[in-house]
């Protein structure tokens, strides 16, 4: 009797270990890009809350499906005292909107319109609730936060970083 891959048990991969082998190390193989993006990580969340950072950072990993640093930023938040249940309502954070403040609920909106750009671009009332909520050097210093995550996930992604093997 041969097994059916398609029906097998889903707590098992149909992956082979070479498909999910990590890949390149880009630290190592391109430490000036490596460095560079270390800065822009820096100079992004330089003045912004670092519970806002985390739930931004969380936000867009939820989207990009990049577990790697999904599993670093909730353990960071976690750190830094953030709840249990803001934690995991951030993935559904307009139902649960009494769990985040009005500022937060606008970076969030703001991280989902750039994460998902190509889908509607940055819709004005999401660019202009965040307007409301963030002086013009905050605005840029969330949106330049954005970008980075963003960046990270998919250097995460390419390079298959595996979960729960923070190298910081």
């Amino acid at each position: 009797m041969t097994t059916n891959t398609s029906t097998a048990n889903p707590t098992t991969t149909h992956l082979t270990e070479a498909a999910r082998a990590p890949r390149l190390n880009l630290a190592k193989t391109a430490p000036k890009v490596f460095r560079a993006l270390v800065g822009f990580d820096a100079a992004a969340r330089e003045g912004l809350d670092p519970a806002l950072v985390e739930l931004i950072q969380i936000r867009a990993s939820h989207l990009n499906h990049c577990a790697y640093c999904l599993h670093m930023h909730t353990n960071d938040a976690r750190r830094a005292g953030e709840s249990e249940d803001r934690l995991h309502l951030v993935a559904v954070w307009r139902e649960a909107r009494h769990f985040y403040t009005p500022r937060e609920q606008a970076a969030l909106a703001l991280t989902e319109a750039v994460t998902l750009i190509a889908d509607a671009g940055v819709p004005d009332d999401v660019y202009t609730e965040a307007a409301a909520h963030f002086d013009e050097r905050e605005l840029a210093q969330v949106l330049s936060l954005i970008l980075t995550i963003n960046t990270w996930n998919r250097v995460a992604l390419a390079t298959r970083k595996v979960a729960g093997t923070d190298e910081r």
